[in-house]
């Protein structure tokens, strides 16, 4: 929660039902962010223990002892427990489409949220967060300007070129807001400024140290990260074109990540460019394509991906890389990175419908970009001759999200528009 930069008694109470006497939570800290041009705020994170598994529980904040907000929440699930998560991707841009996405999100009753990048246009400012994530995520009731879901179940996310590529403290002090208001694991790989995973702040001294001061130690290792949820693993990953996904360094993580994660059924994979791509609009970037061996090899079975505003599917695949590819560098200065085409040979499982053969030989590479932003490439939609020989599923004329039940050893994935329409669907079984 971000509340004024005020000396106050701040108590988080919670517990599993209304017969239950409120616990208070033992583990509350804060961050003070202040930076040029924001009023100063700070942000606070408190840690709630022994909640009944996959239930509901009850909370309430205090202010000096009194309660100024309340509201109900969804306890983790076990590995053994079914559980449903929404996968949205490139959403908060003030739109009608993604208030009504917000609402459909809400609806589906999910255990958690996922978001693939672009978590907010233009720049990933804290005041484009005030206007078009917190009101719309975070409202006090569900219509079509948006749904109370943040404050019931936790949102995830991978950081998109709008999330992060906006660094230079003097021109936008309050960027990278990500690092600021997200609360994910620190546990990916360290890297300093400069190296394979993040560029240089630019700006002034001042302006780069009030940021940093407000992030503590999220940046620059929050680009990165992995958890287990129910019996699946995430693995979390930085997409952007600075990043060079060569590094062997920034590579061995993905592999020890992955390795380390045997005691689960599912492994999901999310991050921002995708690979795989149909679309005419990012099609020259597949810098993640290098990935792929490794994917296959720690049997990821879904990657899931936003950046390009429309929903594709593949069949399930394999793909070899042909070595590193062509890095592609432009702009003014002509030396910014804008991606790595990365030709390979493929394979692809045809026999897989979703419906009657469910076991999928490949990887599964979903992008679900339509979260809110405007559509890319509707002309595409019905021409199949525009698209790669990998892609099974191409919608672009209407807005969607990402539904995906995991009940034991069955993934069931449907795809649904602003009205709760299913314009895809499949199953994957083990």
């Amino acid at each position: 929660m971000a509340v004024a930069d005020a000396d106050a008694i701040w108590t988080v109470e919670y517990r599993n039902n209304a017969k239950d006497k409120w616990m208070a939570s033992t583990s509350i800290r804060y961050n003070k962010v202040a930076v040029k041009g924001i009023e100063a705020h700070r942000v606070y994170h408190a840690l709630m223990t022994n909640l009944a598994a996959g239930a509901k529980f009850q909370y309430r904040l205090l202010k000096n002892g009194k309660e100024v907000f309340a509201s109900e929440a969804q306890a983790v699930k076990t590995k053994e427990q079914p559980y449903r998560f929404v996968v949205m991707g490139d959403i908060g841009a003030e739109t009608i489409d993604q208030k009504k996405l917000a609402e459909r999100a809400y609806l589906a009753k999910p255990d958690f949220v996922a978001v693939p990048g672009d978590i907010v246009y233009e720049s990933g400012l804290i005041s484009e967060y005030n206007k078009k994530f917190w009101p719309v995520y975070n409202a006090d009731k569900a219509d079509s300007t948006g749904a109370p879901i943040m404050r019931s179940i936790p949102f995830i996310a991978a950081v998109g070129n709008h999330d992060a590529d906006s660094r230079d403290m003097d021109k936008t002090p309050d960027a990278l807001a990500y690092y600021l208001f997200f609360d994910q694991p620190l546990n990916g790989p360290k890297s300093a400024e400069g190296g394979a995973i993040t560029p240089m702040l630019k700006g002034s001294d001042v302006n780069k140290k009030n940021f940093m001061d407000a992030a503590g130690e999220t940046y620059p290792v929050m680009s990165n990260y992995s958890f287990n949820y129910g019996n699946a693993h995430w693995t979390v990953i930085d997409a952007d074109t600075y990043v060079d996904w060569t590094d062997s360094t920034l590579k061995a993580w993905v592999v020890n990540d992955l390795a380390a994660s045997k005691d689960v059924v599912w492994h999901f994979v999310m991050f921002h460019h995708p690979g795989f791509n149909s679309s005419i609009d990012h099609y020259e970037q597949q810098q993640m394509r290098l990935l792929s061996p490794i994917f296959e090899k720690y049997k990821v079975d879904v990657v899931f991906n936003g950046h390009v505003h429309n929903y594709q599917r593949t069949y399930p695949m394999t793909f070899t890389p042909e070595k590193k590819g062509t890095l592609m560098v432009g702009g003014k200065d002509g030396k910014t990175v804008r991606g790595r085409v990365v030709p390979g040979l493929w394979k692809l499982d045809k026999q897989f419908d979703g419906k009657t053969v469910t076991k999928a030989n490949g990887i599964i590479y979903i992008i679900t970009g339509a979260g809110g932003q405007d559509l890319y490439n509707p002309e595409q939609e019905k021409d199949t001759d525009s698209w790669q020989k990998f892609t099974s599923n191409f919608i672009s004329t209407v807005h969607s999200l990402t539904v995906a039940d995991v009940n034991g050893k069955k993934l069931t994935i449907r795809q649904l528009d602003t009205n709760g329409k299913e314009v895809d669907s499949f199953t994957v079984t083990k």
